[in-house]
């Protein structure tokens, strides 16, 4: 099972989001190709309702551990509830990192 697959199976099991996206982004860095250490998650969970945007966080750095003691190095996240989805918040562009362009 590769990386994003984890990602992705371990966060829908744990905050049963209404949306999950995992981009995985290590193409835009200084990397090996076809690596998997740098990752966009964007999700959208009733498990973040009253949860300011640090325990979020830290919520999500709890179900991934394992991953970050590993493989992932860097993860971007967009953590919203469905109220706050609704409202149209949403997950910016990355920016390019600096020597990751090919």
């Amino acid at each position: 099972m590769v990386v994003q697959e984890k990602i992705e199976l371990s966060l829908a099991d744990r905050l049963t989001p209404l949306q999950l996206e995992v981009i995985n982004e290590s193409f835009m860095h200084n990397v090996p190709e076809g690596s998997e250490t740098h990752f966009k998650v964007t999700a959208v969970s009733q498990s973040f309702n009253g949860l300011r945007k640090v325990r979020r966080h830290q919520l999500v750095y709890e179900v991934l551990k394992d991953l970050l003691a590993g493989p992932v190095h860097a993860l971007a996240l967009h953590l919203f509830t469905p109220d706050e989805w609704q409202e149209g918040l949403s997950a910016p562009d990355s920016p390019k990192c600096h020597g990751g362009e090919r």
